[in-house]
């Protein structure tokens, strides 16, 4: 199978503050070394690693350093990695919003890009007539363009709106049109950047699935940028980690997440309380464990039959409230919920001062082996919330095992496995 896309030791660099990267006296100083000295450009030479948590020396940043891999056709590519990490600009390079400073992009096939709302867009056009523009920068005919035409007005939801300028459309139509058009043009290959996220989950699943039969039963490439990564996950064969600017990791798109969301766990405190992201300024909360240990990591043993949670602190004021607990995946999809006052109606009070709270959560008996997030709050249902601590500690299950069973897996199984009915 032939490669689709290729990327060849690609790099882009900025210049920090100003619009443009080259000043008259910096060009002249490139051309002199370049043209006549014979040498390779200087500015190239200088340019700190695109890490945005640091203040650097330099007016030079290597937004994207020495990426070198390739696609082949047919293969739906994930590109993962935190804010900042080039994702966006290696899409822009692929649609040739921008060019590289240095390597070479090689893509076969026409691409179509959704990159934000309102991409390729005219705003004082109307929808079709954006439509029948897209589709004649892709190089399509009139007659083309009118066969998809009610295919695209049908999966975007808009056909009230098709006739009306694209400036009077909220971003989630413009979204849904754009997406319709990119998808239904017949690319050979489909960029698509977190704007999906903009759209509802109704559109999400549309878009997923419209990608879905894109990549396999048409043959066409597609890359994904996503934070979700459960999407990522249900969507590509392969997946990219980028980091810094620089290729952190390529292989599988199951090794990739897990080394983003291990790479990600090394940002997280030892302590469960410093994962804390709010307090209410009447409470102060000194001391929270969760399954025995302050710790954010933890093991849920074979058999193990409750998971308990503690909470210490002292409170201003009085105070009615819940606790909750959610269990979720790796990709931070819930998996079960305790919630006393949401589904019992059980509401706490607490008076002013010092404060214990204790519970003692069941767990199910055949649990799935693998690790699980836990979120934790105070909360007085639909009223407000106490404390929050979202991702605050990391469970790692051993799972269900009897003497002749298998363990369930619950990147396979999910949270639980049923049986029978006695």
């Amino acid at each position: 199978m032939s490669a689709a896309i290729e990327f060849c030791h690609v790099s882009k660099q900025y210049r920090l503050g100003y619009v443009s990267s080259r000043t008259i006296s910096s060009d002249i100083q490139r051309w002199i070394t370049m043209n006549i000295l014979g040498k390779e450009d200087p500015f190239l030479k200088i340019g700190e690693t695109n890490d945005r948590s640091t203040k650097g020396s330099s007016d030079y940043v290597w937004a994207l350093k020495d990426i070198d891999f390739k696609i082949e056709q047919g293969e739906v590519l994930g590109i993962i990695g935190k804010n900042g990490a080039g994702k966006s600009t290696l899409l822009k390079l692929l649609s040739r919003v921008t060019s590289p400073s240095t390597g070479l992009i090689r893509a076969k096939g026409r691409i179509a890009s959704l990159l934000e709302v309102g991409t390729g867009f005219h705003q004082e056009l109307t929808g079709r007539e954006n439509i029948y523009m897209n589709g004649a920068i892709l190089g399509m005919t009139r007659k083309e363009i009118r066969g998809k035409l009610d295919e695209i007005v049908e999966f975007s939801g808009c056909e009230r709106y098709i006739d009306t300028p694209v400036k009077r459309y909220s971003s989630g139509m413009m979204v849904r049109l754009g997406f319709a058009v990119a998808a239904h043009l017949d690319p050979e290959i489909l960029v698509v950047d977190e704007v999906l996220a903009v759209g509802d989950a109704e559109f999400q699943r549309k878009a997923i699935g419209k990608m879905q039969d894109v990549s396999k039963g048409e043959g066409r490439t597609v890359l994904f940028v996503s934070h979700n990564m459960a999407s990522v996950k249900s969507l590509c064969t392969k997946g990219i980690l980028l980091k810094n600017g620089m290729v952190d990791y390529s292989g599988t798109v199951e090794d990739t997440i897990n080394r983003y969301l291990k790479y990600d766990d090394t940002t997280r405190k030892k302590k469960i309380i410093e994962n804390v992201q709010y307090v209410k300024p009447t409470l102060h909360i000194t001391k929270i464990e969760i399954n025995g240990t302050e710790n954010s990591e933890s093991v849920l043993l074979s058999g193990q039959k409750s998971l308990k949670v503690r909470i210490e602190g002292e409170t201003m004021e009085e105070m009615k409230y819940d606790v909750k607990v959610i269990i979720k995946n790796k990709e931070s999809v819930p998996y079960a919920t305790y919630a006393n006052g949401h589904t019992n109606g059980e509401i706490s009070y607490q008076d002013k001062g010092k404060f214990v709270f204790e519970r003692e959560i069941e767990l199910p008996s055949m649990l799935c082996q693998g690790r699980f997030l836990v979120d934790l709050s105070l909360h007085h249902p639909n009223i407000e919330y106490q404390m929050i601590a979202e991702n605050c500690c990391e469970l790692d299950s051993l799972g269900y095992q009897n003497s002749y069973g298998q363990v369930l897996q619950s990147s396979v199984c999910g949270f639980y496995g049923m049986t029978d009915i006695n």
